[in-house]
């Protein structure tokens, strides 16, 4: 399939789950989602921000330095927060990510182990939270508590399938594409995800920003009025978080609130309570991610000053050779 096509495929998927939420829930959860907002929830949700992208951005800096593509804390942090302000404002809710990838592998020479990097520091930190949200969902009640250990003996099949896949592939020699290609994936896990002074750090800083995700979820969902325990949400949180990393939405929205409309119900809390929670939980990001707007701002005007100066050095440069040209 083409990426345009598959690009399609991925935005009428996240309208389609919009469409159905809207037509099982009506337009009041969504309302009331968003009034139910103020100064304190969107500043509080913008503090734990802060440490979430900073621990997203260490992520990223430890996977690609691991693949010769090393990037330094402080860009580092300004690029996570300007991808994430593209990804809760653009389709798909990777474009982001897909931007700093190509930006930051140009400027390190090599734009394809800069587009791998991102690609599998977001997918470590995936793993993780999905490997917190088994164990919960194993120890805690919730909508699909029975069905996690057939899930996990899936997964953990296809995991050991992929990785004797891995092992058999040639170290070196010419081979064709597809060889090659595992060759590569084989090398990036080894060399940014598994050497030693990555994975723990990887694996930290992952945990570290499931927990400040969570902590916005809990505040989302206190603001529109769910009194639960905390323990009661959490699994039901984890799930809606799984849904949210899906790459079919619409700036973030599509599979959040279809999954919090489900899970809510299935819990017994109510999926209009559900979508209220979704609804100013993203609102909530998207108003925390607005330095990223500043960072793309900023960056927009030091990529024009340096066309004027190069512009202004042009021109003299042509006005110098034709005096020495008429001298």
């Amino acid at each position: 399939m083409s990426r345009p096509s598959w690009s399609s495929v991925r935005l009428v998927a996240g309208v389609a789950v919009l469409v159905v939420v809207l037509w099982q829930t009506g337009t009041g959860p969504f309302l009331v989602g968003l009034r139910s907002l103020d100064l304190w929830t969107l500043t509080l949700g913008a503090v734990l921000a802060v440490p979430a992208t900073i621990a997203c951005a260490w992520r990223w800096h430890l996977v690609a330095r691991g693949l010769g593509v090393g990037v330094d804390m402080g860009p580092a942090v300004a690029s996570y927060y300007r991808a994430q302000f593209l990804n809760t404002t653009l389709p798909g809710g990777i474009l982001g990510d897909v931007h700093r990838g190509v930006h930051h592998g140009r400027e390190a020479g090599d734009a394809g182990r800069g587009l791998r990097a991102v690609g599998w520091e977001r997918l470590a930190g995936q793993v993780v939270q999905a490997v917190i949200a088994v164990v919960v969902l194993l120890v805690l009640p919730s909508p699909v508590r029975s069905s996690v250990p057939a899930m996990l003996a899936v997964l953990a099949a296809g995991a050991v399938a992929a990785a004797l896949v891995l092992r058999r592939v040639p170290v070196s020699g010419r081979t064709s594409l597809g060889p090659r290609v595992l060759r590569a994936l084989r090398d990036d896990v080894r060399c940014g995800l598994l050497v030693r002074r990555a994975w723990p750090g990887v694996v930290l800083a992952s945990t570290v920003a499931v927990a400040c995700h969570l902590g916005t979820y809990f505040v989302a969902a206190r603001a529109v009025g769910v009194t639960t325990s905390l323990w009661t949400l959490l699994p039901v949180a984890l799930l809606v978080l799984l849904a949210a990393g899906l790459p079919f939405n619409v700036a973030g929205w599509g599979p959040r609130e279809g999954m919090a409309a489900w899970s809510f119900g299935a819990a017994g809390l109510g999926a209009s309570q559900g979508v209220a929670t979704a609804v100013a939980y993203g609102a909530i990001v998207l108003v925390a991610n607005l330095p990223g707007a500043v960072v793309l701002v900023v960056a927009s005007g030091r990529r024009r000053d340096a066309r004027s100066v190069g512009l202004s050095a042009s021109g003299q440069s042509r006005v110098a050779e034709g005096g020495r040209t008429r001298g």
